[in-house]
């Protein structure tokens, strides 16, 4: 195992594997998160089904000589059977001791009541979602016209009504995140959701563009501009959105219909076989992704492995002052880099 702890590579390699491996655990997600302040370190175990890990970040809050641990959508595993999660607990709690954490949070991109009862069974304990519970994805590897068919009459009007008006998808590269990051902000400003900096967009490209992982589609409308945007990611076969956002001239002229559908035939084009549209926030965004066909998934949430108990409650209360404070003096309630 030492190799998957070690070597960025094969760790890579391991993850875009796994059935549940996601882009955030990849190890161009460590470096996106270093300058924001988080460590990083990785264990891996073998239970008999093949090898579990995970990356988790690290990061001291407070005045203590403590840090939290968190690794984001692990463990990946070749298989989460009771065993194998056993072996990856044992790993992770002398490592989190090691490392001197208070207490490790995984939110795995799995579902079902086994996989609950064999993190119930292993000592963790059930904690507040910090990524998406349940996600919307589309299968890819059918035909491109059954794609087509799957999704609602509806929709496919309205992405044949949006490039009948001349509005084109481009893949623009580095050069579209200025523009990512202004339709971004617009539909945050309009929505009310949380958005990041300009910079970490710029490194969460470049950290995932340098293995071939990452692209920026952009709707540009008959005029030039980018009325809608999405980042895609890939981790393996699978394909996720987790940035994007339409202006509201790019709302009237249906382009994020036309853009998602873009996205989703040009992955499969490149050879994704699974479209992770990321999560349901609202009603709303709900009933715009399911028009495109495919199915919900929902996960277990989020798990704490707890090291120091006290410790852990002081550290939770402690960052929810810290993000909240670091809002407040931003003057912005919906921008965070944490």
């Amino acid at each position: 195992m030492a190799d998957l702890a070690t070597d960025d590579a094969a760790w890579d390699a391991f993850v875009e594997g796994a059935p549940n491996g996601q882009y955030l655990q990849l190890s161009p997600w460590r470096d996106v998160k270093r300058p924001n302040g988080w460590g990083a370190f990785r264990v891996a175990a073998d239970g008999g089904s093949g090898p579990i890990g995970a990356q988790v970040l690290t990061r001291r809050l407070g005045p203590l000589p403590l840090s939290i641990g968190y690794a984001p959508a692990g463990p990946p595993a070749t298989a989460f059977d009771a065993a194998s999660l056993r072996a990856f607990t044992d790993e992770l709690r002398a490592a989190a001791r090691r490392h001197r954490l208070s207490h490790v949070t995984v939110d795995p991109t799995l579902g079902g009541a086994e996989v609950l009862e064999a993190l119930r069974s292993a000592g963790w304990r059930k904690t507040k979602t910090l990524q998406v519970d349940r996600s919307w994805v589309v299968d890819l590897h059918v035909p491109e016209d059954d794609l087509w068919q799957g999704m609602r009459s509806k929709w496919r009007q309205y992405v044949q009504k949006s490039r009948r008006s001349g509005f084109v998808v481009v893949d623009a590269g580095a050069d579209g995140i200025d523009d990512l990051f202004r339709i971004v902000v617009e539909t945050a400003d309009r929505a009310g959701f949380v958005y990041r900096s300009r910079d970490t967009y710029r490194r969460v490209y470049e950290a995932y563009s340098a293995g071939d992982r990452a692209r920026v589609l952009l709707c540009r409308a008959p005029d030039g501009e980018a009325v809608a945007a999405l980042m895609l990611v890939r981790c393996g076969t699978k394909v996720v959105e987790p940035y994007g956002g339409m202006t509201a001239a790019g709302a009237e002229g249906r382009a994020n219909y036309l853009l998602k559908w873009e996205a989703m035939r040009t992955s499969r084009e490149r050879g994704a076989t699974l479209y992770d549209m990321w999560g349901m926030a609202t009603a709303g965004i709900t009933q715009f992704k399911q028009g495109f066909g495919g199915r919900e998934i929902e996960y277990v949430g989020a798990w704490d492995l707890v090291v120091n108990p006290l410790a852990r409650t002081a550290f939770k209360a402690a960052h929810a002052l810290r993000v909240q404070v670091g809002r407040l003096r931003r003057g912005d309630r919906r921008r965070t880099d944490d």
